[in-house]
């Protein structure tokens, strides 16, 4: 199992909404003992999108699993100097604050390494601690703009808002990884370090291919037009007779004939590579698709083997035999919620359940943390 992995060591999370407490949840399942501090009035991911009856989101109860909570109010100078006495003791402090705030609370980096050492500081931003977009405001959506991936994602007449959001959390792995490697180094050396970890440049990361096909005359990707973006009648998104879909990803020549011999086109299949965008073939495929139900069509393709799905809604993810078989959801019926654990299993075992998110006040916090 791995969740013992990061036993003994300790982590302040003082960030809000969704990056920052999926990469501490991720330290969490791996074993690590979870600190949240949070502002009095709360993190305001407490209150988005859904509410149970206690007036909490579910979201924030999901992503905060595993973790203790503690509200501070770090602009007194009685909760300051608890915050201190906690970064003395700890391994770790990931915050998400804009760049320039947590001096101003009274923890620029020169107190944070007289405090300790050893700190490993995480600094989760929207666009880094420097540049000039560093204060700038931003969400999921305008980082994926500003990096070009959501130029590439959508259909050719728009793009499209894609969900959950990547950027929070490919961030928030990014930064868990990150941490790690830390962790390690510091095995090493005994020194901590400050790591700087942009949401907009995770994205951004991710831009190698596109950019460098922009840069060829005539290769520029674009929605709708390249075999990764929907220009593909192999690598496309089909709508079935009754208002549903189906996923094909018959990339490989040995997929796409596979598919072209069960639905009986086999003459398809030297179209395959027909210059892009595929425009005509792609039409016949949807107009065959759109003659059955997704139902018809699962059953049909049921023990083909040429990279086929029917895109499902979320109830028959739950369902679904091997999500089942691989234990990889907490369900908590009592609550009408069905939480994702940590995606791996380790010497043929299954993920372990959360604990649910412990609210607590300073005494036991300290005392969790071996402050007496």
């Amino acid at each position: 199992m791995l969740n013992d992995c990061l036993e003994g060591v300790r982590v302040l999370d003082l960030s809000q909404y969704l990056p920052g407490p999926f990469a501490t949840q991720l330290l969490a399942d791996l074993g690590a003992c979870v600190l949240k501090i949070e502002p009095p009035q709360g993190d305001p991911m407490s209150r988005f999108i859904m509410q149970d009856n206690d007036g909490v989101s579910p979201w924030y109860k999901q992503i905060n699993a595993g973790k203790s909570i503690l509200k501070l109010n770090l602009k007194t100078a009685k909760d300051g100097a608890t915050l201190a006495t906690l970064i003395a003791q700890a391994d770790v402090m990931l915050e998400s604050f804009r760049p320039g705030v947590l001096a101003r609370l009274g923890f620029d980096r020169a107190r944070l390494q007289t405090l300790n050492p050893r700190l490993i500081h995480c600094a989760l931003s929207g666009f880094g601690q420097t540049g000039p977009c560093r204060e700038r405001a931003g969400h999921d959506l305008t980082y994926l703009a500003m990096s070009g991936m959501l130029n590439l994602t959508g259909t050719s007449e728009t793009p499209v808002i894609p969900f959950p959001p990547i950027c929070d959390y490919a961030a928030g792995k990014q930064a868990a990884t990150t941490i790690l490697a830390a962790l390690l180094k510091r095995n090493k050396t005994d020194n901590g370090c400050f790591i700087d970890v942009s949401l907009f440049e995770m994205a951004l990361s991710w831009q190698s291919a596109p950019l460098t096909a922009a840069q060829r005359p005539g290769q520029a990707f674009a929605r709708g037009m390249d075999l990764l973006t929907g220009g593909a009648a192999c690598y496309q998104i089909y709508r079935t007779a009754d208002q549903r879909f189906i996923a094909l990803g018959a990339i490989e020549d040995k997929f796409w004939q596979t598919f072209c011999e069960t639905i009986g086109r086999p003459g398809w299949s030297k179209r395959q590579h027909e210059p892009l965008p595929q425009k005509g073939l792609i039409a016949e495929v949807r107009a065959l698709f759109a003659s059955a139900t997704q139902e018809e069509w699962q059953e049909r393709f049921a023990k083909v083997d040429c990279c086929f799905e029917p895109i499902l809604d979320h109830t028959q993810v739950v369902n679904h035999p091997h999500v089942q078989q691989r234990q990889l959801l907490q369900s908590l019926p009592t609550e009408q919620r069905h939480d994702a654990l940590f995606p791996v299993w380790v010497d043929d075992q299954p993920p372990t359940p959360r604990q649910e998110l412990q609210k607590i006040n300073t005494e036991p916090a300290l005392k969790m943390w071996g402050v007496q």
